[in-house]
């Protein structure tokens, strides 16, 4: 009898150990995915000054309400461990993985901000406003907490330079700063006719490629196909135009001497210029 009540804890036992590690295994699809946590950016080829025969900086906009673009503004709410590049940014800056710079005084990345700096950027402040009180009808000094709106982002602004590398014989680029753009109306605009625009702060490129390579990007045709924030900037995919190109005139921006449909060519002609440098130094 002692014997038998033994073998059936054993049994008992066995189907308690293998009921665990049935449910242990359960995952949240058809295959297990790998961990990104654990990825580490592509690291760059060295590059030495006296390869680097020419050079030109370049600002550009990335515009979130273009398609293409869209990885970059969605998913708006954490879903599946995953969220948008804004929520990314303000995230790391929180956590102390990211340092925002001033964009009010220049994009050189000389001031930096505290969390509590970047939410005053973005407007978040607690102020004071006349609200009607439905009750008697009358106007009321009321507290307003403010919040960041991080879905009124609908622009980046991204700092790159390209150059030549002699050694290699190739044309390449680097990503040096990125800048959120907000957009918001005024609390005196209240039929929302004249949006404004700011840039909020800048992120220095290199500093935060450990954090973006860590976190993927949803790809809306193919989820098993995702890739990192860090390779999607590499490998360009995303569409943008240029603002503005470095110049003997204090870097002024296109916006500042043309308009319309003159800036859009602009924009295209220095694009065009940068590729035809490469291009004309070959010869056939």
């Amino acid at each position: 009898m002692k014997k038998f009540l033994i073998g059936i804890g054993i049994v008992c036992g066995a189907f308690c150990f293998s009921a665990k590690d049935t449910q242990a295994q359960v995952i949240d699809g058809a295959f297990k995915r790998t961990n990104i946590e654990n990825r580490k950016p592509m690291a760059f080829a060295p590059i030495r000054e006296a390869d680097v025969m020419w050079s030109k900086k370049i600002w550009r906009i990335i515009d979130l309400r273009e398609k293409m673009n869209q990885i970059l503004y969605f998913p708006t709410t954490n879903m599946d461990g995953r969220t948008n590049l804004i929520n990314l940014f303000l995230q790391g800056i929180e956590n102390g993985q990211l340092t925002a710079y001033d964009a009010r005084t220049d994009d050189e990345f000389k001031v930096p901000m505290t969390f509590e700096q970047v939410k005053e950027a973005f407007g978040a402040t607690t102020r004071t406003r006349q609200v009607r009180n439905l009750e008697t009808g009358e106007m009321e000094t009321k507290e307003i907490v403010g919040e960041i709106r991080a879905e009124e982002v609908k622009q980046f602004m991204v700092k790159e330079e390209w150059f030549f590398d002699k050694q290699t014989s190739t044309l390449n680029t680097r990503i040096i700063g990125i800048c959120p753009i907000q957009e918001y109306y005024r609390d005196e605009d209240i039929n929302r006719q004249n949006v404004q625009r700011r840039q909020v702060f800048w992120i220095y490129y290199p500093e935060a490629r450990d954090l973006l390579a860590t976190h993927s990007a949803i790809n809306p045709n193919n989820t098993a196909q995702s890739i990192s924030f860090d390779d999607l900037f590499i490998k360009r995919q995303f569409n943008s135009y240029v603002v503005r190109e470095s110049n003997v005139y204090n870097n002024r921006a296109i916006s500042q001497y043309l308009s319309g449909r003159d800036a859009m060519l602009e924009s295209k002609r220095i694009e065009a210029e940068i590729f035809n440098f490469e291009q004309d130094l070959w010869e056939y």
